[in-house]
C-alpha cells in the first residue's frame, strides 16, 4: 500500500509538471531581478565563496590536496570539486522548507500537490549546480585533466537531489509545525558542513580518536560520499567502487521515498496551519 500511495503521488507531481516548470521559470526571473549584475552574481556568489575558503585554509593553514590524475595541485580546484556538491545539497533541503512556508497564499486559493514549490525550487538550484559543475569541467579540461569519468556527473546530480529532496520534503512540512525545525536546521547544515570533507581532504581526519573511528564515521556521511564522487569524476579521474554505487544509490533513493512518504502524510493538514 505505501508503494502505491509514493507511486500516486509521483504520478500526481507528474500531473501538474506545467505548473512546476513555471513556477521555476518566474523563480529564475524573479532571481535577479532589477539588478546590475544581473545574472552573473551567479558566478560571483560561489566564486567569493571559493575565494575566502582558498585563502583561509590554502594560503592560510596550508591545506594540501593530493595531486589530480595529471599532478594538479591547485587547492581552489579541488575545493570546487566539493563545494558545488555542497551548494547543491544545501540550497534544496534549505529551499524546500522556504518554498513551502511562502506557497501558503497560493495554497488557500487554488489546489496543487504542496511539494510542486519545493521542486520547482529545486530545479532553480539544479541549474546554478549545472552552471558550477560545467565551469569546474572547463577548467581541468584546459588543465588536462579529463576522462570518460566526467560522465558520472549526471549520475551524481539524480542521486544528490533524490537524497536532499527527501530530506528537505520532510524537514518542510514539520517546519509547518514547529517552527523551530528551520532554525535547527541551519545549525544542523553548519555543522555538517564542517563535519564533510569538503576544506579538507578525508587523509586529514585521524583514523582513530581515543579507539573511535572517527574517519570511517565521516565517510558513512552520505554528503561526505557525494563529495568524494565528484573528485573520483574531476580530480583522481577514477571510479567509486561497486559498494559504494549500491550503497549511495539506494541510499539516496529510500530517503527521497521515506521523505515524500512523511511530506504526503502531514501535507493534508497543513494548509490551515500556512
Amino acid at each position: 500500500m505505501l508503494e502505491n500511495c509514493d507511486l500516486a503521488a509521483v504520478t500526481q507531481l507528474w500531473a501538474y509538471r506545467n505548473l512546476i516548470f513555471n513556477l521555476a521559470q518566474r523563480e529564475l526571473r524573479a532571481r535577479y531581478k532589477k539588478s546590475l549584475l544581473g545574472w552573473l552574481w551567479s558566478l560571483i556568489n560561489p566564486a567569493s565563496m571559493l575565494l575566502i575558503y582558498s585563502l583561509v585554509f590554502g594560503v592560510f593553514l596550508k591545506q594540501n590536496p593530493p595531486p589530480s590524475s595529471n599532478g594538479v595541485t591547485v587547492y581552489a580546484l579541488y575545493l570546487f570539486a566539493g563545494l558545488y556538491i555542497w551548494n547543491f545539497f544545501n540550497g534544496i533541503v534549505t529551499g524546500s522548507i522556504t518554498a513551502l512556508q511562502t506557497s501558503g497564499p497560493l495554497l488557500n486559493k487554488v489546489y496543487f500537490p504542496p511539494a510542486c514549490p519545493a521542486i520547482a525550487f529545486m530545479i532553480t538550484v539544479l541549474f546554478q549546480a549545472l552552471i558550477e559543475a560545467s565551469i569546474l569541467a572547463v577548467v581541468m579540461i584546459v588543465l588536462g585533466n579529463a576522462s570518460v569519468t566526467f560522465l558520472l556527473f549526471p549520475l551524481l546530480i539524480v542521486v544528490v537531489m533524490l537524497f536532499a529532496l527527501g530530506v528537505g520534503l520532510a524537514l518542510s512540512v514539520y517546519n509547518v509545525f514547529y517552527r523551530d525545525v528551520g532554525y535547527l536546521v541551519t545549525i544542523a547544515l553548519n555543522l555538517l558542513f564542517y563535519a564533510t570533507p569538503i576544506i579538507y581532504p578525508i587523509t586529514a581526519v585521524p583514523v582513530k580518536i581515543g579507539g573511535v573511528p572517527v574517519r570511517q564515521i565521516i565517510q558513512l556521511n552520505p554528503i561526505a560520499q557525494f563529495v568524494a564522487w565528484s573528485r573520483d569524476a574531476f580530480w583522481s579521474l577514477t571510479w567509486p567502487s561497486a559498494v559504494s554505487f549500491a550503497g549511495v544509490i539506494g541510499f539516496s533513493v529510500l530517503t527521497f521515498v521515506v521523505g515524500l512518504t512523511i511530506f504526503n502524510r502531514k501535507s493534508r493538514d497543513i494548509v490551515q496551519e500556512l
